[in-house]
């Protein structure tokens, strides 16, 4: 029993020093890297001439890249927020995060919002609302009209704008307002030139919670949206504040530079029909005047002004304005003409040479020319707009109509050149038909596929 105790315990120890020897033994002999491995199997699938062998090989070499921090991209934003969590519940917690943001950003987003003034008085009614009516036709972003007029037409207004068809009232927003003046003698203002045309040059005034505004006369259309002249904003430098186009091209024949009794801007002074401000500058700005070195708010500097000119300006407001920016040259930026299209240039010859080029892009029917038939190619736009029934396809009963009655115009001073009123309003139709046909039966188009 003795002896086969001892062969046991001896036959235990052999095999741990068995073991012992073998572990110890097998220490020092490392097995090769994962890297090294993956190298050499790669290496021998290729021929070492190939040179897609070359670039696996040079690929194979490479050292892994420690592992990125997940972080959100600049659109998405970073978000706040304590520790806790794993890996994965926080990059969903992120993710989650960002896209919140992102939604939110859309929806608090404030959306643009054009402003455009106009002062009515008088017989001036349908002339105003076809004028509304060609903005609202063409233009993309929403417009918030603000229409100066006295008492009684204010109602008429009311009672007109309140039956206009859905296609144009859906998009129409406006306010009303009295013709008032903040400072000098109310009745005189209203006489400077037109009536009540002297209420533009206290927009800066009355409308001081708006920042940018576009203010046209009655006698505008737009032949294109207002959304294109809108973006002259865009183009202003430090010092501009207002945009208007030349009262004339050419200084041999027009009235400025041959009858003023009184300073005007550049050449052939300016044209007030079209005037794009930035309101909020115009507040804050001092300008500089033949009256005081220290320079005037606008506010201030309109009534000595007046008392200064009145006995020299024939054009009552224009006149005061071409004063100013006489002063203040570094505060205007300058229209080409097609922005502010007058009977002056085509009645003398035509002497546009961007409308000719590129088509009008705001007709200016000055001198009564919608009314009469001194020139009847301005007439034919008034009334093709005017009488077009809205909702009605653009092309059939707008502008086909247009381009029909045109013919009867090209023997005249303003008709012989028709593409300066048609090549236009023909591009902006196109974009519209566009916007609403083609654009909105593709994702159809594709749902079918």
């Amino acid at each position: 029993m003795r002896i086969h105790c001892k062969i046991v315990l001896l036959a235990v120890c052999l095999g741990v020093l068995l073991l012992s020897y073998f572990f110890w033994g097998n220490v020092g002999d490392e097995p090769a890297p994962p890297r090294q491995v993956e190298e050499d199997h790669k290496l021998s699938s290729f021929p070492s001439a190939s040179g897609l062998g070359k670039i696996v090989a040079v690929k194979a070499v490479k050292p892994p890249e420690p592992p990125k921090q997940i972080r959100p991209s600049r659109k998405e934003g970073y978000g706040g927020g304590g520790g806790g969590g794993g890996g994965g519940n926080a990059s969903a917690k992120l993710r989650q995060k960002s896209e919140l943001g992102q939604s939110g950003l859309k929806v608090t987003r404030a959306e643009v919002v054009m402003h455009l003034a106009v002062v009515a008085c008088g017989n001036r009614l349908e002339e105003t609302l076809t004028m509304v009516k060609s903005a609202l036709l063409f233009s993309i972003k929403k417009i918030k009209f603000h229409i100066f007029a006295e008492a009684e037409l204010r109602e008429q207004f009311k009672k007109e704008l309140s039956h206009w068809p859905q296609p144009l009232s859906s998009k129409l927003q406006y306010t009303l307002y009295p013709i008032t003046f903040s400072v000098g003698n109310a009745e005189e203002w209203k006489k400077l030139f037109k009536p009540c045309a002297a209420q533009r040059l206290f927009l800066p005034v009355i409308l001081n919670d708006v920042d940018s505004l576009l203010y046209v006369d009655t006698d505008v259309l737009f032949l294109r949206p207002m959304d294109d002249i809108w973006k002259f904003l865009k183009a202003f430098n430090s010092t501009q504040l207002a945009a208007m186009a030349p009262e004339h091209e050419i200084p041999k024949i027009g009235w400025y530079s041959r009858f003023a009794r009184h300073p005007f801007y550049g050449i052939t002074g300016v044209n007030s029909g079209v005037m794009l401000m930035n309101l909020t500058r115009i507040r804050s700005t001092l300008f500089k005047n033949s009256m005081i070195a220290s320079g005037l708010s606008w506010e201030d500097l309109l009534h000595p002004l007046y008392q200064k000119y009145k006995n020299h300006i024939t054009w009552g407001d224009q006149d005061l304005l071409n004063i100013i920016f006489h002063y203040n040259p570094e505060c205007l930026y300058t229209f080409p003409c097609q922005w502010n299209y007058r009977p002056d240039h085509c009645m003398y010859g035509s002497n546009c040479k961007g409308a000719e080029e590129e088509g009008v892009s705001i007709l200016h029917g000055n001198r009564g020319v919608y009314h009469d038939d001194k020139q009847p190619a301005f007439k034919v736009v008034y009334d093709s707009i005017h009488d077009y029934p809205v909702g009605e396809n653009l092309f059939q009963s707008l502008f086909y109509p247009l381009q029909t009655k045109f013919l009867d115009t090209v023997n005249t001073l303003c008709g012989r050149v028709p593409q300066v009123f048609l090549k236009q309003i023909e591009k902006t139709m196109k974009a519209v038909f566009e916007q609403k046909v083609v654009h909105h039966a593709r994702p159809l188009h594709r749902q079918h596929r």
